[in-house]
């Protein structure tokens, strides 16, 4: 996609983040991107960035890090990503994936996570388009 730009987030980009994710979701989500943001910008050994054409941010994706977690290396784990609706499957995302990818690969970091419902097929089905399949890991929740 030509005009497109990954970069690294900054904090302004959380009302940007907080749209994109509102408009995917189709619902108001009580989700303080403003402290999310923050805390991601101050850690730079995790990989979290923005998708920007012609200055405005369409797409974003955060992820983390976990040492030592139930007996794996170093690893890092997608957390969100989003693109904007109306710019959805002209590769946004699987852009910033393959930064996501670069990034933690230059760390020595080659295991990486993400966990979805399993009734999100879309979601399912992009993750699926980077390679990724069922990992040895079983998500367990506690709901009261």
């Amino acid at each position: 996609m030509n005009n497109l730009l990954i970069r690294r987030v900054k904090t302004e980009d959380s009302e940007d983040i907080a749209r994109i994710y509102s408009s995917i979701v189709k619902r108001y989500e009580e989700i303080d991107f403003n402290r999310i943001i923050r805390e991601q910008v101050r850690n730079t050994d995790m990989a979290n960035f923005v998708a920007e054409i012609r200055d405005k941010v369409v797409g974003f994706i955060i992820s983390y890090t976990l040492s030592g977690g139930f007996g794996i290396d170093k690893s890092a784990w997608i957390a969100m990503v989003g693109v904007d609706p109306k710019l959805m499957g002209k590769g946004i995302g699987k852009n910033l994936a393959e930064e996501v990818f670069r990034f933690y690969k230059d760390q020595g970091i080659n295991n990486i996570y993400t966990s979805v419902r399993w009734d999100s097929t879309d979601l399912l089905s992009f993750f699926k388009t980077l390679k990724f399949d069922r990992s040895d890991f079983i998500n367990l929740s506690k709901v009261e």
